[in-house]
């Protein structure tokens, strides 16, 4: 079956990656656009040739009534598009889950989607075992904790700088320690993984979450353990860094197609 018409928000690493990923598999989109600011227009239509339509106005790529939008361009871009993909009834893929930290925008989301009857949709991006986990949450949890342990390079412009001399660690450096919410608000390019899986379990305030900068890591690893009435396990993902952007891991972007490809294929795992 044909995933339709697919539009993705943005032009940054994910959403390069994803359109040559969709594209390369067996069930490819019928028509990819991409959305980007005015001023990007012709740059992105120049680098995407006739593979994709690149325009500026949302509202257009909505009255075409396409049947899914990526997200894919920052916190800013799901308070900007989010209510109105969502209100034209049309599901939304949320690649920037921290964005969902924001109390206010999450609850102004699920009213829009339950009012027009379209989905909200978040992958598991860089993590894994979030079925596991939403399971474990209808039995009774009891705690989450989360630690993203990632290059000092990829805290690089974040508040990690303050809390430490990244270049000169030589030992790895916990820079971080609070609840979910805290995370995803002060390092939104790092750390949707905390988002996600607070979204997936206890919530923004009640999962906890601890960053790292280890200058002997040259991936990015994720690690959670769970307790509930019904189960206790513990994972730990290492994530090779996107090329494009060490502050992603490069699973993020396949979550994500993922998320898309399931909508129209015949048996969904």
């Amino acid at each position: 079956m044909s995933l339709g018409h697919v539009v993705i928000i943005g032009f940054g690493a994910i959403a390069q990656d994803l359109v040559e990923i969709l594209r390369a598999q067996d069930e490819a989109p019928g028509k990819l656009s991409v959305l980007v600011r005015p001023e990007r227009v012709e740059e992105v239509s120049q680098a995407l040739g006739d593979r994709a339509l690149v325009s500026a106005d949302l509202a257009a790529l909505l009255a075409a009534q396409p049947d899914v939008v990526v997200e894919c361009a920052g916190h800013g871009a799901v308070t900007a598009y989010g209510p109105e993909v969502l209100q034209s009834g049309t599901d939304l893929v949320v690649a920037s889950v921290g964005a969902l930290a924001d109390a206010k925008l999450a609850a102004r989301l699920a009213e829009t989607a339950r009012q027009s009857g379209a989905q909200c949709v978040v992958p598991s991006g860089a993590i894994g075992g979030i079925d596991a986990l939403g399971a474990a949450r209808l039995s009774g949890l009891t705690s989450v904790r989360y630690t993203g342990t990632k290059p000092p390079s990829a805290w690089s412009g974040t508040p990690a700088e303050e809390a430490c001399d990244l270049a000169a660690l030589s030992e790895p450096f916990t820079f971080f320690e609070g609840t979910a919410r805290e995370a995803a608000q002060a390092y939104p390019k790092n750390a949707n993984v905390a988002a996600t899986l607070a979204l997936a379990g206890l919530g923004m305030d009640e999962t906890t979450v601890s960053l790292v900068a280890d200058p002997g890591a040259t991936e990015n690893v994720h690690s959670f353990s769970v307790a509930s009435q019904a189960i206790e396990f513990s994972m730990r993902l290492v994530g090779k860094p996107s090329p494009l952007n060490p502050k992603t891991s490069r699973s993020t972007v396949y979550s994500i197609a993922r998320a898309v490809l399931s909508r129209r294929a015949a048996i969904v795992i």
